[in-house]
């Protein structure tokens, strides 16, 4: 071990920092995820779209069985993708909106309302551009399709932008696309759902009940929201309602006020200061000095309590989302086979120009 300064350095860290100093800066570029997404998704349409076609398909389609007590769910890969993993986006999606709707952009009563009546509007205008133009046939029932926003798409082909895009437009499409999923979600339980598991759907209210008791009772802890929040998320599935809801719910109900202010944490900080400079006084060995390392536990659980709960969720899941959950469901999802022989007549169909002029 180099000791410099009261830093130790292992023989080969200052060769790794090296190399992961600037991966690092790359990771965490506003852009990247961004760039990364629209990689994924040229990736799945070249794949969709060539030799791989039928590999990727069966892939997708394999289906993989999670068995709870008496009850089996047996889905897709591309399903547990958009179900499960989605889950975790959305959870990261209400955090920020949770954020803003207590102390951002979004805290006062007007300024909330223009995103709800924008999603009950893009809802609306779309599914009736669409039904206007299939009135019958069997394209009549799919006013559903062009009423729900691709939120992940749309927040990465903003994030490519930048610090360019204003904060509060990035905020708008997140209170935007929350409530398009709400709705989307009433609408599917509503006109496309054969039936709904009435049972799994109250187990899911008392998980929900759970989570609001956890907040009331001031559970800061990560493990207890986490481990409701997936029995939520499994009776949200087993109930028929799409579970990514889940993650809305958990989101609003983590706590967002933190236990210390933060001028007692500092205040904290200085009493447990002065207490560690007396036990190393006192025992130069961190190995052996059980005093210290108490000290710095209990300073850790401060650093802990001084922050919210939410942020530090949000803290904690944002690089899985951004560098594992949304380009895996950019290449589940965007690889789209396109039949270019009969691509004119395509366009001409009623349903596709419904979906365009609901879209567009």
């Amino acid at each position: 071990m180099a000791k410099r300064k009261g830093v130790y350095n292992a023989p080969w860290e200052k060769s790794f920092d090296r190399i992961l100093t600037p991966l690092e800066e790359f990771i965490h570029r506003q852009t990247t995820s961004g760039v990364l997404l629209m990689i994924c998704a040229v990736i799945a349409l070249i794949i969709a779209n060539g030799p791989l076609h039928d590999k990727y398909e069966h892939f997708l389609h394999t289906q993989i069985s999670l068995t709870f007590g008496s009850r089996a769910f047996s889905l897709s890969i591309h399903h547990w993708i958009n179900e499960a993993l989605m889950a975790m986006f959305f959870l990261i999606m209400g955090l920020e909106l949770k954020r803003e709707l207590l102390v951002g952009e979004l805290s006062s009563p007007r300024q909330a309302l223009l995103p709800i009546m924008a999603a009950i509007g893009g809802m609306l205008i779309p599914a009736l551009c669409y039904f206007v133009l299939n009135t019958s046939g069997s394209g009549a029932q799919g006013w559903g399709i062009p009423m729900a926003t691709d939120i992940a798409f749309a927040i990465g082909a903003l994030s490519l932008l930048g610090p360019r895009v204003p904060k509060n437009l990035i905020t708008f499409l997140i209170a935007l696309a929350i409530v398009d999923d709400l709705g989307a979600v009433a609408v599917i339980a509503v006109f496309y759902t054969e039936s709904i598991d009435l049972q799994a759907l109250a187990y899911a209210f008392a998980c929900t009940l759970g989570l609001l008791f956890l907040n009331l009772g001031g559970i800061r802890r990560s493990m207890p929201y986490a481990f409701v929040g997936i029995m939520l998320w499994v009776f949200m599935l087993a109930s028929g309602i799409h579970a990514t809801i889940a993650g809305i719910l958990v989101a609003f109900v983590i706590p967002i006020q933190p236990k210390f202010e933060p001028n007692l944490f500092i205040s904290r900080v200085k009493d447990t200061t002065v207490k560690m400079q007396k036990s190393i006084a006192d025992t130069p060995d961190i190995i052996h000095n059980h005093r210290f390392r108490s000290l710095v536990s209990s300073l850790g659980d401060g650093v802990q309590l001084v922050q919210a709960p939410a942020q530090r969720a949000e803290h904690t899941l944002h690089l899985p989302v951004a560098y594992l959950v949304i380009p895996i469901f950019a290449l589940a999802n965007a690889g789209i086979p396109i039949d270019f022989a009969n691509f004119g007549s395509y366009l001409g169909h009623p349903i596709t120009l419904g979906v365009l002029a609901g879209l567009v």
